[in-house]
Order: structure tokens, then C-alpha cells, then sequence
């Protein structure tokens, strides 16, 4: 896995910056992407203090213009792409009869359309490299999470996309990966959007006992090396994938019962 070149977006914190770090120890050539540029020249500058070769792009997935400057700033600097993962996403906790439906747009247009506008621009890329498009997602794309119907909503909506484009693909070498981490280490739910679509600032989970995005980006790794289809993280990840296609009526009783025990939850 030699100076094949990967972009990642939403890689100015996170599960994104650990990728971004992973694959430096691959010998890739970067592209990272966010919103966030000061975080996201500090990733650039720790990068560049180990020797890779990385550019950054600073840009909104929910613009399909942004994400034209990602693909191409990858293609006039490296004249290729290999990899691209659709990190990039937000959060929301609140219950929908309470949302306001800005909210859920505002998560669809990241964390869907992101992928799709992405994906579409680097696709003739990947088609010529037979390389690979992967979406980090979440259990919540196999398993419904209730006080998070947005985010819910965008993962499946991501897994249907890539499933049916690895179907259309399958004879043209294009690799399609869903990663579904459980529960990881990140800011992802200090930045969620409450029902008003203000930011909840403290996180419900204790976060210092979930996996790591470390940990979490060396599997996202491993699975593009060996070309998966789809990796779900964490036993309880895994578990609860499992059971739900068994048992999902008794499964929805087991997550509302798990979701209302969060600190402040939603669900009444």
C-alpha cells in the first residue's frame, strides 16, 4: 500500500484525523478536508512533521462546490485518488416531534449528500485506479436510535447508496466499504444538534470509555487492505446489528430502555 492517494474528509478531528494519521504510517499521500481550518492546519503541520505527503482543502460536504475543491485539489496535485472515506458528518439528540426540520435537513446535506456529491466527483478516479470508496457510518445505519431520527435517517440512506453502487460496480473492480464503529471517542456529540439546531456542548457518554478513534481508524485501515465489504466495531456494535435482524421488536424495547438512561435524554 505504496504512494496510493487517499482523501478523507472531515479529518480535522476525530475519527477523520486518526485515518489521517493511519495512513501516513501507510505511505499514503493525503488529501484531508474540513471545515474547520485552524484544526485543520494543525493536522496538516503534525503530518508534514512526519514526512508525509498531505495537502489540506478547507471546505462544507454539504456543498457540492466544496466538495469540487476537494477532488480537484487531489487530482491537480497527485493526478489520482485510490481512497476516498467520507468521514465527514454531524450528530443531532432530540426527539422528532420536538425537531425543528432545519435539523434534519442540515444532517442529511452532510452526512448524505456529502457522500453522494464525493463520491460523484471521484468516481471516475476510483473506476481508473480500482480503488475504494468507504462511508464511515454507524450502528445507527443498521439500528434505529431513537432521539436521533436525523442521523438514523442519514446512515441508512448512506448504506442503501453504496450498496446498490457496489452492485452497479461490481464488474468494474470499484471496492465499497461500510465502517460502522459503535459508540467512539470524539466530538461527535459535543457538536450534535439539539432540537432548535444549537449545539448540545456536553456529551451524554462517557466518553473515556469507548473505543478510540485510534483504534477505529486502524480497522477502517485494515478493512480497505483486505477490501471488506462492511465492518461493524465494538462486541456491543456487533451484538446489537446481530439481534436487531433477529429480534427487532424485542431489540427496540432493549434500545429505548438504553437511550432513555442517558443523562438528560430526549425520550420521555
Amino acid at each position: 500500500m505504496s504512494k496510493k492517494v487517499v482523501i478523507i474528509t472531515g479529518a480535522s478531528s476525530g475519527i477523520g484525523k486518526a485515518l489521517a494519521f493511519e495512513f501516513a504510517k501507510l505511505d499514503y499521500r493525503i488529501v484531508i478536508a474540513a471545515r474547520n481550518s485552524a484544526n485543520l492546519e494543525e493536522v496538516k503541520s503534525e503530518l508534514i512533521k512526519l514526512n508525509c505527503e498531505v495537502i489540506s482543502v478547507i471546505a462544507d460536504v454539504a456543498k457540492e462546490e466544496d466538495c469540487k475543491l476537494i477532488i480537484n485539489a487531489a487530482i491537480e496535485k497527485y493526478n489520482q485518488i485510490d481512497v476516498l472515506i467520507n468521514n465527514a458528518g454531524i450528530s443531532m439528540r432530540a426527539i422528532f416531534e420536538d425537531l425543528d426540520l432545519s435539523v434534519l435537513k442540515k444532517l442529511m446535506d452532510t452526512n448524505f449528500w456529502g457522500t453522494v456529491y464525493c463520491t460523484k466527483l471521484a468516481l471516475p478516479w476510483l473506476l481508473k485506479s480500482k480503488g475504494s470508496v468507504v462511508a464511515v457510518s454507524s450502528i445507527a445505519g443498521f439500528a434505529p436510535l431513537p432521539g436521533r431520527t436525523g442521523y438514523s435517517s442519514s446512515k441508512f440512506a448512506i448504506h442503501g447508496f453504496l450498496q446498490t453502487l457496489r452492485i452497479e460496480n461490481m464488474k468494474k473492480g470499484l471496492h465499497v466499504m461500510i465502517a460502522a464503529p459503535g459508540f467512539t471517542e470524539s466530538n461527535i456529540r459535543k457538536t450534535a444538534l439539539v432540537a432548535d439546531g444549537s449545539q448540545q456542548g456536553e456529551t451524554p457518554r462517557a466518553e473515556e470509555k469507548l473505543m478510540s478513534a485510534e483504534k477505529v481508524a486502524f480497522f477502517i485501515a485494515k478493512g480497505i487492505e483486505k477490501r471488506k465489504r462492511t465492518i461493524v466495531l465494538t462486541s456491543e456494535g456487533k451484538m446489537v446489528v446481530l439481534l436487531y435482524k433477529l429480534f427487532p421488536s424485542f431489540m427496540d424495547k432493549v434500545i429505548y430502555k438504553s437511550m432513555a438512561k442517558e443523562p438528560d435524554s430526549p425520550l420521555k
